[in-house]
């Protein structure tokens, strides 16, 4: 727990005084259990890098004890100027992150015991609530995606890396869905209503970092930056993104690694599929069109139509999508995961500690 405090997940990673963490037991299905597609596009270099949990076991607070739940984690890491932000990044989420919950669902239960005993109770029965739940989860994306960019950013500065990372990181647990997101990628809902409204309840994370936002640009410019418009604003003319893991030369000028959250939105029965794709399969299709091609309609009357001929019967849905983008020209690289909500974890399990 010391090491925890001090220095976070990687402290507890490598300390010698801290036993090896060993999270395979949590993990109950991995990326192959996920619709993925990857390609490198146009470009000379593949630089993002997807995850896929769709059932990963948690710790979560009881009334006496920790019980356990299932939650699932996706996340897309679109690199740039190199792949090693986005390798860093989605090598070290899943380990960093499942420590976080842990020892943050222990501290609140030690807190809550060490609280009754100050005040001389003798139950030790804590008040268990979603928003509890959900407020641990919240944190530990958060510190994670620290621990990621304190770490990579030390590691860039010994080897003189210039690279940096988006990401887009998606839980879901017992109906409800959260999207963490730093950059231009994007994750969305396609539900059976024939149209996607950008406007309506529906989740959208697209452009949360967006230099187009007042608060963002603000920020550059107090820390000294300037945003330019080079096809599209830029930090100091170079970086499209406000918020990015890494990016250290821009970090003074403003760019931050602290992702912005959307509230816990409940699903519907009427939410057929979760997408996660990197700004190269949003560069020549909007949402409409992901959509359409899960479930297999076409775009609206006076739009390009899908091509079916990229959706041969032996291709995943990913790999239709992106194969659509590519074939309308996006010259970036592109990735997606593509996860039916059927496959939503198993519900609050309460279980008897021994």
């Amino acid at each position: 727990m010391i090491a925890y405090d001090e220095g976070g997940a990687s402290a507890v990673f490598d300390s010698p005084e801290c036993p090896m963490w060993e999270f395979s037991a949590a993990i109950q299905n991995g990326t192959d259990n996920c619709p993925v597609a990857t390609h490198r596009g146009r470009r000379k270099y593949q630089e993002d890098r997807i995850i896929c949990y769709p059932h990963v076991t948690v710790p979560v607070l009881g009334e006496d004890d920790p019980n356990e739940a299932g939650v699932g984690i996706a996340a897309v890491f679109d690199g740039h100027g190199g792949k090693e932000a986005s390798e860093m990044a989605s090598q070290k989420f899943l380990d960093y992150f499942l420590l976080h919950v842990v020892f943050n669902t222990y501290k609140k239960l030690f807190s809550h015991s060490n609280e009754h005993e100050e005040a001389g109770h003798y139950s030790l029965k804590l008040k268990v609530d979603e928003e509890l739940t959900h407020g641990i989860l919240e944190k530990a994306l958060l510190r994670t995606i620290q621990d990621i960019d304190s770490e990579f950013s030390q590691e860039a500065l010994n080897n003189d890396y210039i690279s940096g990372s988006t990401a887009t990181v998606v839980l879901w647990m017992n109906g409800q869905i959260l999207v963490g997101n730093l950059g231009d990628s994007k994750a969305l809902l396609c539900s059976r209503r024939t149209h996607f409204d950008q406007d309506s309840e529906g989740l959208k994370s697209s452009n949360y970092c967006s230099l187009k936002l007042d608060d963002e640009k603000a920020r550059i410019e107090a820390a000294g930056g300037v945003v330019l418009v080079i096809g599209v604003p830029r930090v100091n003319g170079i970086l499209a993104v406000s918020r990015s893991i890494g990016d250290i030369r821009l970090k003074r000028y403003g760019v931050i690694a602290k992702p912005e959250l959307t509230d816990w939105r409940h699903m519907t029965t009427e939410d057929c599929y979760l997408v996660i794709g990197s700004d190269g399969i949003f560069e020549r299709m909007n949402p409409q069109d992901v959509c359409d091609i899960l479930h297999g309609g076409h775009a609206k009357e006076n739009e390009t139509s899908i091509d079916s001929s990229f959706c041969p019967s032996s291709s995943s849905l990913a790999d239709c999508i992106v194969q659509n983008a590519f074939s309308k020209g996006s010259s970036d690289n592109l990735s997606v995961v593509v996860i039916p909500m059927r496959q939503d974890p198993p519900s609050l399990e309460h279980k008897e500690q021994t």
